[in-house]
This record gives C-alpha cells, sequence and structure tokens, in this order.
C-alpha cells in the first residue's frame, strides 16, 4: 500500500509527544507499506535528521512555514471558523504541495496525525483517510482555561469552542479515527465516539532499560518543558509538594530535564540551588538513571505521559495523579503511586526516599507492568489492521 503521511512537525528528534508515536508507527508501518512523509515546519530542519528518517520513508517533503506567514494566518483565522491551531498549520503554499503529491503520488491511503493537519485533505472525499486524534484537543484547552490569566480566558475558550466543532467535524469526513486512549475517546463529544479505536502508545524496551548508576537527585521530572501542563506539574511540585517534603528531608534535590524550558522553569534553578534544569539532553536515559523517584503530578492536559511509560520501563518508582494514571491504567499502589493534594504527594516522596526497598517493590512492579501491556510493534498491528479494513465500523 501507498501511505500518505501529513504531520504538522518533523518527527525526529523524539524530545516531543507527538513526534515519539509519529515516529514509531511510521517505522513498523513502513515494512509493509510505501511511506510518503509530508511534514511542516516552522524552523529550520537538519538535514541529517531528514537522512534519519529516510531510513524508513521512501519520500519525504518538509515544506517550511516563515514566521510571518504564520502571524499572518492567525489575524485572518479571527474571521474565520478555523481553530487557531489548525490555522497555524494551515497555508496556501503547503495545500498547493499536498495536492502535487496526492496527484503525482496516488497514495491508497492517507494518514493524518492530529486535526491540526486535517485541513490538508478535508475535500479529497473519495481518498480513503484515516485520523490520528491522538488526544483531545479541545479537553485540554478546556482545562488551559481555568487557570488562565482572566485576559486570555475569553481567547482560550473561543479555542475550546471551535475545537469541538471541529474535531466533531473532522470525526464525520473521514472513515477511520483513532486515539491514544479510552479517557480520551471519552472526551470527544461526537455521538458516535464509542467507534474510535484506541490506539495506545508503546515504549521502546530495548532502549530504555534499567541501568545501574548511583543516583545523584532525589526527584525527577522530564518532558518538553515550554509544554504549558508540563510547566503547570514542575512548578505544582517546586512551590507546593517539595516545602512540605523539605520540612523532613531540607535536602531533598529535584532534576528538571527537557527541550526548551520555559523562563518560568528556567528561574526555579536559579533560586534554588537543590534544582538543576538541564534543558536538552543528549540520551534522556541518563537523566532517568539519575534519580531516585520520578514525580509528575499532572493537573491538566490530556493524552498518554510517554515520561511514565519511559521511567517505568527503566524500573524507576513512579508518582502521578489520577488524571495522568487514567490512560495508563497502572494499579495504584502495586504498579504507581497516586496523589491528589500535595500533602499526598509529599507523603508519597518521603515514604519512598526512607524505605528502599518498597522503592525497589514498586519500580519492579511498574517495569513489568509496562513492558506488558506497551508495545509499539502491538500498537502499529492495530492501526495497519485499521487501516487496511477500510473504516471503523468494518
Amino acid at each position: 500500500m501507498k501511505l500518505l503521511v501529513l504531520l504538522s512537525r518533523v518527527p525526529y528528534p523524539l524530545e516531543k509527544g507527538d513526534k515519539l508515536r509519529a515516529y514509531h508507527l511510521i517505522a513498523r508501518l513502513a515494512r509493509k507499506h510505501e511511506i510518503f512523509l509530508f511534514c511542516l515546519s516552522d524552523t529550520p530542519t537538519d538535514p541529517s535528521h531528514i537522512s534519519h528518517l529516510h531510513q524508513f520513508c521512501k519520500h519525504i517533503e518538509v515544506v517550511r512555514i516563515p514566521r510571518w506567514r504564520i502571524i499572518l494566518k492567525l489575524i485572518t483565522a479571527i474571521f474565520s471558523r478555523l481553530p487557531f491551531q489548525v490555522a497555524y498549520f494551515h497555508h496556501g503554499m503547503a495545500q498547493r504541495r499536498i495536492d502535487s503529491i496526492i496527484d503525482t503520488f496516488g497514495p491508497d491511503h492517507v494518514l493524518c496525525q492530529l486535526v491540526r493537519t486535517t485541513e490538508y485533505v478535508r475535500k479529497r472525499y473519495t481518498l480513503p483517510k484515516t485520523l490520528d486524534y491522538m488526544d483531545t484537543l479541545s479537553k485540554g484547552m478546556e482545562r488551559r482555561t481555568e487557570n488562565a490569566p482572566f485576559y486570555l480566558k475569553p481567547l482560550f475558550q473561543a479555542e475550546t469552542r471551535r475545537l469541538i466543532r471541529y474535531e466533531n467535524l473532522m470525526f464525520d469526513l473521514f472513515d477511520n479515527t483513532v486515539i491514544i486512549s479510552a479517557q480520551d475517546r471519552d472526551y470527544i463529544y461526537h455521538p458516535l465516539r464509542d467507534g474510535m479505536v484506541v490506539v495506545p502508545n508503546g515504549v521502546d524496551t530495548e532502549h530504555f532499560t534499567p541501568q545501574e548508576q548511583e543516583p545523584l537527585y532525589d526527584l525527577l521530572f522530564t518532558g518538553n518543558m515550554n509544554y504549558p501542563p508540563n510547566i503547570d506539574s514542575v512548578l505544582y511540585l517546586v512551590r507546593r509538594v517539595l516545602p512540605i517534603v523539605r520540612r523532613t528531608r531540607p535536602g531533598t534535590s529535584l532534576l528538571i530535564s527537557g527541550v526548551d524550558p520555559s523562563p518560568a522553569v528556567r528561574d526555579l534553578a536559579r533560586t534554588d540551588p537543590l534544582i538543576e534544569v538541564t534543558g536538552w539532553v543528549r540520551d534522556i536515559r541518563t537523566s532517568y538513571a539519575s534519580a531516585r523517584l520520578f514525580v509528575a503530578p499532572m493537573q491538566i492536559g490530556t493524552g498518554l505521559q510517554n515520561k511514565l511509560l519511559e521511567a517505568m520501563a527503566m524500573r524507576m518508582p513512579c508518582i502521578t495523579s489520577a488524571l495522568a494514571n487514567n490512560a495508563v491504567g497502572a494499579e495504584p499502589g502495586s504498579s504507581i503511586l497516586i496523589g491528589d493534594s500535595p500533602e499526598e504527594y509529599a507523603q508519597h516522596i518521603l515514604q519512598q526516599l526512607a524505605d528502599p526497598s518498597d522503592r525497589q517493590r514498586l519500580a519492579n512492579n511498574g517495569y513489568h507492568f509496562v513492558r506488558e501491556h506497551f508495545d509499539w510493534q502491538s500498537a502499529s498491528d492495530k492501526l495497519e489492521l485499521l487501516i487496511a479494513s477500510g473504516s471503523n465500523a468494518a
């Protein structure tokens, strides 16, 4: 099968969740199918990254969108019904390239990741199409609205309404719809959402393996540190949880590791000598191996937290929120610990730091859980079967 894949970013390197999902699914689909990868980018693309992707993609095209075009499109989007994050990625120059590719390449099927890319094939009514929502963008925006400054709330509320409408519209225009978790499926407002196919992420258990190393830090948080739910989570950890922990363990240290830390995140290290913010690291496994506990008190956001899967695969004990674990499905108290308040997070952290044997028990259970339930090949097989079958109802 000739498969055209539309992405809003170049899926390498793997520093963001949408890139990680796209990369692993495409790499496995390419074993049986001819992949034409079409990506958008608002920054220059490293040629070595494209060379890496050519290992499994037969054709690759990246369309660079200048920032001035993006700004202009966002301004004009005020007067349209398109969600702003769809308008951000949809441009006439890229549309012409997609139309040309479809006409010359003649794909048997199109796979779009996120509704950000669907406008490009919206009017291709006869072309079989699959939409990977990944997570529910409208729900994520709705949650961000709750904590937004008063002057941004009207904008976020308007974007939430636009996303709900657009997500429902795309549901009807695509042959297949998939999503990352049952929790995210239930956030979709469409009346036929139960027919969506859940295709979870996997974890590369050959890459993320336990490492014998003396930890340098007590706590770790990783992720794209310019992503609002991650910023919110780490600020919650530092400002509300860590002070309680330090009443009992004053020297408790924290490593914050991940690409593109925001100024608010960088400031945490400037004001606290026991906090280190690394920014991008070449091998994130070194960060996982450097700490005793992984703590991700996610308060907003949607989707499946890859950071939790990777930490568990490296046999790290993990503490997170019920919101994050609902998508993972680990057994609380056995494979993962759940916090519901700053005091509960602090209690879990103190108990785990004081009890190495229980820390090892939790780490071992999480390790076996993730290896049993999260596999990229199984996820890819599920997606491939859906594409080959023709529709969700098949």
